[in-house]
C-alpha cells in the first residue's frame, strides 16, 4: 500500500470533482465538490472576502482517498461559533489574537455535518495525525473544527487529546414514524395542535398559498426572486448577505437535485421564498426572505413546509438552521453539537479552557430546559 501524503490545494477546483465528490456521504450536500467551488467562483469563499481556501487532501499514489474543506481565516465572521469573546479578553489583558488561523469548516454553513472523508481502507487515527501537520508549526493562531458530527469530534479527540471541546446548541425535527403532518399533530399536546393549526390557518386567511420546487422545477426567475427576498432579510440589519446571486444560480445549474425552493404567493404572484437543501435522509433549511409582512409566514415556509416535505419524501430529520427557541414549541428538539479548538499560546489556551467548562455547564442546563418545554404528548 503506497505511503499516506498530505497536500494543500489553494481552490476547491485543483481538486478533481469526480475524486472529491466519490468520497462524500449523499445525506450532506454541502461537503460536494459543486457547493463548495459555488461559494469560490462566486467569490464569497475567497482571499477578497477573508476566506483563503486551503483545502486538505489525503492521497496514496494517484488516488485520493482523503478530503477536508479547510481555510485561512483573516476574521471571524460567517462561522457561526464565534470566537469574537475569548479575542475581546486576550486583548484587554495585553495579548495579540491575531490571523490567520486555520478553520475546518462548510463556509456560512452551520449545519452539522461530516468535515473529514475517509476513504473505508484508511486508519483514520492516522489519517487525523497527519493532517494535523496543518496547524503545526506554521503561522497559524489556531486551528478550529466546526459542526462535525459527535463520532468525528471523538476520533479527532482521540488523535489530538489536547484539542479544547466547545458545547453548542442547536433545534431539529426528527420522524417518528408519524406517517403524515396530521400523525405529527397528533403526538403534540391539544394546546400546541390548536395553536399551530390556527397558525396555518392564518397563512391561508392572509390569501397565501404555498408551493415546493424541487429539482429543474426551479427557473432562473424563481432563483432571482428567492435572492431578492434573501436579501431583503440582510438589508433589514442594514447590511448585505454573505452570498451574491451568482452563487445560488451556480448551485442551480450544478446541484438542482439537492436544492428544494418553497414559494409564497399572493394573487398567483410569488412573494416570500425559503432556499432548502437536501440529501438522502435529510432536509436542510438555511435561506429565507419576504416582501411582505403577513402573520405566520415564516413558521409556515421554513418549519411546516418542511416538515411535510420530509414525511411526503421519506426525509428522517430536519435541521432548519441556527437559533430561535421558538422552534421548541413546534417539534424541534434540542441537539448538543461540540467543537474542537487548537489555540497555539498555552496562556491563551488556559483561559479558553475556562471558558469553554464554564459554558459547557449553562449549556447542559439549557438542553435540560429545552427538553422539558417539548410539546410532545407523554
Amino acid at each position: 500500500m503506497p505511503e499516506l501524503v498530505l497536500s494543500e490545494a489553494s481552490a476547491i477546483e485543483a481538486v478533481p470533482a469526480a475524486r472529491w465528490n466519490a468520497l462524500v456521504d449523499d445525506d450532506h450536500p454541502f461537503l460536494r465538490h459543486e457547493f463548495l467551488h459555488a461559494l469560490e467562483a462566486s467569490g464569497a469563499a475567497s482571499p477578497a472576502t477573508g476566506w483563503v481556501p486551503r483545502h486538505l487532501t489525503l492521497w496514496q499514489g494517484e488516488a485520493l482517498v482523503g478530503i477536508l474543506p479547510h481555510y485561512h481565516k483573516l476574521h471571524s465572521y460567517g462561522e457561526y461559533v464565534f470566537d469574537w469573546s475569548w479575542a475581546e479578553a486576550w486583548e484587554r489583558a495585553g495579548g495579540d489574537y491575531y490571523y490567520p488561523k486555520g478553520l475546518a469548516a462548510i463556509p456560512f454553513t452551520p449545519a452539522p455535518g461530516p468535515r473529514l472523508a475517509l476513504a473505508s481502507h484508511v486508519d483514520p487515527l492516522a489519517a487525523r495525525r497527519l493532517l494535523a501537520r496543518a496547524w503545526e508549526g506554521g503561522d497559524l493562531s489556531s486551528w478550529h473544527l466546526l459542526f462535525a458530527e459527535e463520532a468525528e469530534v471523538t476520533a479527532w479527540r482521540e488523535a489530538r487529546p489536547e484539542l479544547l471541546a466547545r458545547r453548542g446548541v442547536q433545534f431539529q425535527w426528527q420522524d417518528r414514524g408519524y406517517g403524515d403532518f396530521e400523525g405529527f399533530l397528533a403526538a403534540l399536546t391539544a394546546k400546541r395542535r390548536k395553536a399551530i393549526r390556527r397558525e396555518r390557518r392564518l397563512v391561508a386567511e392572509q390569501g397565501l398559498t404555498l408551493h415546493r420546487l424541487e429539482g429543474e422545477a426551479i427557473d432562473a426567475a424563481a432563483m432571482a426572486h428567492f435572492f431578492r427576498c434573501y436579501e431583503i432579510t440582510y438589508l433589514e440589519r442594514g447590511r448585505h448577505g454573505y452570498l451574491g446571486l451568482d452563487f445560488f444560480e451556480r448551485l442551480r445549474r450544478t446541484l438542482p437535485e439537492s436544492l428544494l425552493l418553497i414559494q409564497a404567493r399572493l394573487e398567483g404572484q410569488p412573494v416570500a421564498a425559503a432556499l432548502c437543501l437536501q440529501g438522502t435522509r435529510t432536509l436542510y433549511g438555511r435561506y429565507w426572505g419576504s416582501e411582505v409582512v403577513a402573520d405566520c409566514l415564516h413558521f409556515e415556509a421554513c418549519y411546516y413546509q418542511g416538515i411535510e416535505h420530509c414525511l411526503a419524501r421519506g426525509l428522517t430529520l430536519f435541521d432548519p438552521g441556527t437559533q430561535g427557541e421558538h422552534k421548541l414549541a413546534r417539534g424541534f428538539a434540542p441537539r448538543r453539537l461540540t467543537s474542537l479548538h487548537h489555540i497555539a499560546d498555552p496562556r491563551l489556551r488556559d483561559g479558553v479552557a475556562r471558558f469553554c467548562a464554564e459554558e459547557r455547564r449553562h449549556v447542559e442546563a439549557y438542553v435540560a430546559a429545552a427538553e422539558s418545554a417539548l410539546p410532545f404528548r407523554s
